[in-house]
């Protein structure tokens, strides 16, 4: 990968970014009383009844993080529990079981979720559900759309209707134990103070990986276009990519927003920053923000604090930050703050 000199940035980090502001709404809820379980699972446009199955004692412990368009949930049960909801569902659910077992009400047949697989449900897929305790899980839920927003760029084109994607994934091994890691980084670093909350460039980040690996993982109506190759940019395109990036080297900008201010989709910007830079384009912007972070370490005074600088420009794990910088800088942040 070739990022010419902290020149290539000249101008955007003399100046203090102004990172825009992120609405996280956190939930927690935990009892045994069944109406309050119901009244935690529902959402203003779909609501849920849950029943406990024969009058027998549940338990509940769920704990929600929203922000915009995504939400994430951890979740365990005691006890046998039936659902039905009711209303409109727009948004992707993905389970992601680590014990117990829970069925869905599909269209033709049951559904059902597992511990080591992964289950995607579209909206519309099911209504009712059943879990038998003990049982544990994550969850995300993305907005529908969200998703065709992210095909739409991909593809150049307008997209609609249902995915058709696999209900289920490997959570033992691959992708999907790579989406199962993503999940858990995301509910672990939005909970309570953690470090996604103040970094919304690697949560749109991570969000938009998840996107993108259920995509190109799992079969869906647009796998046989997503392994076709992509035509080459011309090396216009990449150059508006970079200055786009540059740009708006301090916002939570995403693979899509580039592709759409460089004026093609996501795959041929992939390609063209392959083929043009040997790189790709999150890597580029992960390159550009390290240069900006180094700049503002040689600026800054003492009191200030090296996961300050690093989380202003979207690295929320000082640990791997720290040994990057080194790598490229041939010092540690730390080191660049006192000299």
């Amino acid at each position: 990968m070739s990022v010419d000199s902290d020149r290539h940035i000249a101008g955007s980090s003399t100046r203090q970014p102004v990172l825009p502001s992120m609405t996280v709404r956190e939930t927690a809820r935990s009892g045994t009383d069944v109406d309050e379980l119901s009244d935690a699972l529902s959402t203003p446009k779909a609501a849920i009844k849950m029943t406990a199955q024969g009058d027998a004692p549940i338990a509940y412990r769920c704990n929600f993080i929203s922000v915009d368009d995504v939400s994430v949930a951890d979740c365990s049960y005691e006890g046998t529990i039936v659902g039905k909801r009711d209303g409109v569902v727009d948004r992707m659910a993905i389970f992601l079981p680590t014990e117990g077992n829970m069925t869905f009400g599909g269209k033709w047949e049951p559904i059902y979720s597992v511990p080591g697989r992964g289950l995607i449900l579209e909206p519309g897929d099911a209504r009712g559900t059943s879990m038998f305790g003990p049982r544990s899980h994550l969850c995300m839920f993305i907005d529908q759309a969200r998703i065709t927003k992210r095909l739409t760029h991909m593809f150049e084109r307008t997209i609609g209707g249902d995915l058709d994607i696999h209900p289920d994934i490997d959570l033992t091994s691959g992708a999907g134990l790579v989406l199962q890691q993503i999940v858990a980084n995301l509910h672990g670093g939005l909970s309570e103070n953690g470090p996604l909350r103040r970094s919304p460039l690697a949560f749109n980040s991570l969000c938009d990986a998840a996107i993108y690996l259920l995509l190109e993982a799992c079969p869906n109506r647009y796998s046989n276009e997503l392994a076709q190759a992509a035509a080459a940019p011309a090396p216009r395109h990449v150059k508006w990519a970079i200055d786009y990036m540059q740009e708006h080297i301090a916002e939570p900008i995403s693979l899509d927003d580039i592709a759409a201010a460089a004026k093609v989709s996501v795959r041929t910007l992939q390609q063209g920053f392959r083929q043009f830079r040997n790189t790709t384009p999150i890597a580029y912007l992960h390159e550009i923000r390290m240069i900006a972070a180094h700049r503002d370490l040689l600026d800054a005074d003492s009191t200030q604090a090296v996961a300050d600088i690093a989380l202003r420009w979207g690295f929320t794990h000082l640990g791997r930050f720290a040994a990057e910088y080194k790598k490229r800088f041939g010092q540690l942040p730390s080191q660049t703050l006192r000299d």
